[in-house]
């Protein structure tokens, strides 16, 4: 499994609404400069969470986007899930229902649920709010 650009920078521009909320709307622009990601890319991938409810868009001059929810009550797999889809790591395990005519016989597809179920324990556990933790420390005491 690899998570695409629109996934990575979804997760990223999620963090940085947490991360620089002082109750105004943060603007894309500034989203934009401080992560070095093209200002058109971060609209597409705003609309996406603009349109799931996970950020609300504030219009005008001040205008920009602030979450809906606290940090903690969003988790990577709801992000990355939006953005990428399905996160299995086979086909077969996409919908959940294996329509594969070789299951019976796939010695590897044990092997494909554990991984399926190891990527989903990660995501499904860490939160925005974990990440703007690790942000801190790696930032220096909470430095934004």
């Amino acid at each position: 499994m690899k998570i695409s650009t629109k996934g990575r920078y979804a997760l990223r521009l999620m963090l940085d609404l947490a991360v620089y909320d002082t109750g105004d709307p943060v603007r894309i622009k500034d989203i934009a400069a401080r992560q070095e990601i093209s200002e058109k890319y971060l609209e597409q991938i705003i609309s996406t969470l603009n349109k799931a409810g996970y950020v609300k868009s504030v219009r005008g001059p001040q205008g920009g986007y602030h979450l809906t929810k606290a940090p903690k009550e969003y988790t990577v797999g709801m992000i990355l899930r939006l953005t990428e889809g399905s996160l299995a790591p086979v086909a077969c395990l996409e919908d959940g229902i294996n329509a594969c005519a070789r299951q019976e016989g796939c010695a590897t597809l044990r092997l494909w649920r554990m991984l399926n179920q190891a990527v989903g324990d990660v995501v499904d556990r860490v939160t925005l709010a974990d990440l703007m933790e690790w942000h801190e420390e790696k930032s220096g005491n909470g430095d934004k």
